[in-house]
């Protein structure tokens, strides 16, 4: 009987400032899905947990910079997020990969839709699509301005995927089945910006693929960009990998926390704090005693021997617990 495939997770933060409370959760989340089995069984036997993070039989966890927009990155962030993330005891398999290294492997890919007819030059601004479209998933959709091909005098710079009606059907392992018209809901969408970077939604694909991701686990505000991944996935031939969506950190006006909007960084001193409000907002009821415990070690120890994906809370955003400052 052959072996199951091993498992093979991944954080991808954006180096636009520290790591904070929300991204946290998703380097959290994403390591103990990768590590709790092979690791709570070796926990007890090892004095240093620190010794189990590092050599859990489980699955591999990686860490990829998602350094693919110059402007909107932050001098110093990526040493700060590695250094926390060390802090913290989330040691990452293998070496650090950065986005900023794959162009070609992105160019490959959009040189194979263009090919393939699926991928076309687009010449529209975003003023232009906004006053020709309906809203839809997560703006204007797209109306086809450009599907068959340039006005004469425009400029086409962008890249774009053509999408279908047919559905697109896949099984969240918080949110269940998820059923989506990507031509009615975002229409065809960009691979490739109009300033020369490559989008997000191309890149993660690429890479995912290439890095032999089984399960991506995040935040459910990229909940809505899974089918249009899945979508590249299926033009370009690459497998589809499980998806896991978290709920995302909101503050007192229901604002999502991040570098942009000015989130807390965490604070040296508080890991074990931080760590145990981390299981909590995840639903995941570790003791209170662990709060007041002080060990990192201690915390993690329980987290390793008790992390259950069942109890993650089925929402899109959470507001804060308590979670201490100090």
């Amino acid at each position: 009987m052959a072996d199951a495939p091993r498992y093979v997770g991944r954080f991808a933060p954006s180096p636009t400032g520290p790591l904070h409370f929300g991204s946290l959760l998703a380097a959290v989340a994403s390591y103990l899905q990768a590590k709790h089995t092979g690791a709570a069984a070796n926990v007890g036997a090892v004095a240093n947990v620190g010794a189990v993070l590092r050599t859990a039989i489980a699955g591999t966890w990686h860490v990829r910079i998602e350094d693919l927009d110059p402007p909107r990155e932050a001098p110093g962030s990526v040493a700060s997020i590695l250094s926390t993330l060390d802090r913290f005891g989330l040691h990452w398999d293998g070496e650090v990969t950065y986005q900023s290294r794959n162009h070609e492997r992105y160019e490959a890919a959009l040189e194979r839709l263009q090919a393939d007819g699926h991928a076309y030059r687009c010449a529209c601004s975003r003023k232009e699509v906004a006053d020709s479209s309906v809203l839809g998933l997560e703006g204007p959709v797209y109306p086809g301005t450009c599907r068959q091909g340039v006005a004469d005098g425009k400029d086409g710079r962008a890249w774009r995927v053509r999408t279908t009606h047919t559905p697109i059907v896949f099984d969240d392992a918080v949110f269940g089945h998820i059923v989506q018209d990507l031509e009615a809901l975002t229409g065809d969408f960009v691979v490739k910006r109009a300033d020369g970077h490559w989008a997000y939604q191309l890149a993660v694909v690429v890479d995912d693929a290439a890095d032999g991701i089984t399960e991506v686990v995040r935040g459910a505000d990229l909940l809505d960009s899974t089918t249009r991944q899945i979508h590249l996935q299926r033009l370009l031939g690459l497998p589809t990998p499980a998806y896991l969506h978290l709920p995302v950190a909101v503050d007192d006006d229901g604002k999502k926390l991040s570098k942009s909007t000015g989130a807390i960084p965490l604070d040296a001193g508080n890991e074990a704090i931080a760590l145990w409000a981390v299981l909590a907002f995840l639903g995941q009821a570790p003791p209170p005693e662990l709060r007041d415990a002080g060990a990192l070690d201690t915390v993690w120890e329980w987290a390793l021997e008790n992390w259950d994906p069942g109890r993650l809370p089925a929402a899109r955003t959470r507001g804060l617990i308590w979670y201490a400052h100090e």
